[in-house]
């Protein structure tokens, strides 16, 4: 007889929401294997597996260390958006981000393996852990911004210098309404820009303009896609408080962005 572990016995559990001795029951009946396990449970009426149910909503909770120089954020996904504004569903995320600001490199999946499948047995969802961001600056400072209307999108920063608590807002709420593709221009998919390039150049030799011309043409588009995409070369969303570029507001303000993350539930 297979052995059958607190590993695969947690798995089933996960996957059909059925109590440990009942999935320990089962297994022992499928020798171990989990999918047959399922099958078993279905053959005898149990519905199908919860990780089957399509998990599009959730929330992204965010944690920060006392000293300011580590934040996290953490998405969790389940089935509905009432069972995302649940009690269980936002201690299990803000459980999962406290342990990343606590320990950068845990592996935070297995910390709250036991968490998630509980929940899941608790709402009757198919509960996961999402992406996750982790930001350490031991010599300046991270910020964290959460989108508080809906709840769906974090943002972390690591700022050199000594940012404000409202430039931490500011360039959060931009980063959260902006979608930056990269912070920098070089860290964009280099074949993303090849391809903007040539369909900026194909466009412009489709009007009559010679190859010569429309690559000249075409790194003038260029320049706006950066501007649209990177970062520190977009215009501040609130030019209300401040006209110019992310990077002009942060050097205006004696700082650096330094690196930043943005979680968007359901987003790529």
């Amino acid at each position: 007889m297979a052995e059958i572990s607190a590993k695969i016995v947690n798995e089933l559990r996960s996957k059909t929401g059925q109590g440990m001795m009942e999935c320990k029951k089962m297994l022992a009946e499928a020798n171990g294997d989990v999918e047959k396990a399922i099958e078993l449970f279905r053959k005898k009426g149990v519905k199908s597996s919860l990780t089957e149910r399509h998990a599009s909503e959730g929330r992204v909770i965010g944690a920060r260390s006392a000293d300011g120089k580590t934040a996290a954020i953490v998405e969790i996904n389940c089935n509905t958006d009432f069972t995302a504004r649940a009690e269980p569903v936002q201690a299990l995320a803000a459980k999962a981000a406290q342990a990343l600001v606590a320990n950068p490199a845990a592996d935070v999946a297995a910390l709250v393996a036991a968490d998630i499948t509980h929940v899941a047995q608790t709402t009757g969802e198919n509960v996961r852990l999402g992406k996750t961001a982790v930001i350490t600056n031991a010599a300046g400072k991270v910020g964290l911004y959460s989108y508080s209307i809906t709840g769906k999108i974090g943002v972390i920063m690591s700022i050199t210098g000594d940012p404000s608590d409202e430039l931490i807002m500011d360039l959060g709420g931009h980063i959260a309404f902006s979608r930056p593709l990269a912070l920098k221009r070089e860290q964009i998919d280099p074949v993303l820009v090849a391809k903007e390039k040539e369909i900026a150049v194909e466009q412009a030799k489709a009007t009559g303009k010679p190859q010569a011309i429309a690559e000249k043409i075409a790194e003038g588009k260029l320049g706006a896609f950066f501007k649209e995409k990177c970062l520190l070369d977009q215009d501040f969303f609130n030019a209300g408080k401040f006209k110019g570029s992310v990077e002009q507001l942060c050097k205006e303000k004696g700082c650096t962005l330094e690196q930043y993350f943005r979680l968007e539930v359901g987003q790529a």
